[in-house]
């Protein structure tokens, strides 16, 4: 739908005015607090798209975060400047780091279990067998920097 933004209308595909009608304070499950504008049709009565435009009974209703829509902007804007197509790059040339090992070096394909806590149970040994190997590895090489456990000299 197109947006009036001196007149803060909106139009829809039948060339009708959906104007404010009232402000909507809504809080969500995680607590954040938004503010949603209400917008209607002056009149939907006998129009050709309503059908496809709404399935209420009355007239069509357009509930508009305005704040939102600037964040969006916003952050549409970040995405396409210099500094965020250089990190867009950057992030789409890298593997994530444990994934990709995780994939390639334990010929990882699917999961063997079944069910959200039996998944969620071998992402965590693997992620700890990773560790455990990284760790291993770091041991081997003489990299710890610091002995892990307090060393006891031999009398």
């Amino acid at each position: 739908m197109g947006y009036d933004e001196t007149t803060d209308t909106y139009t829809c595909h039948a060339g009708k005015k959906l104007e404010p009608i009232f402000l909507k304070k809504q809080k969500s499950k995680s607590g954040y607090e938004s503010e949603v504008t209400v917008y209607e049709c002056e009149d939907c009565t006998d129009c050709p798209y309503k059908e496809k435009c709404t399935k209420a009974k009355g007239n069509k209703r357009l509930y508009v975060s305005k704040s939102f829509l600037e964040r969006r902007q916003e952050s549409y804007e970040n995405i396409l400047s210099e500094t965020g197509i250089l990190y867009r790059m950057n992030r789409s040339i890298q593997v994530e780091g444990a994934f990709g090992v995780l994939k390639n070096d334990y010929e990882f394909q699917r999961f063997l279990l079944r069910g959200k806590t039996k998944v969620k149970l071998e992402i965590l040994l693997l992620s700890m067998g990773y560790n455990l190997n990284k760790l291993h590895a770091k041991i081997q090489n003489n990299r710890t920097g610091k002995h892990l456990f307090p060393v006891k000299e031999v009398a």
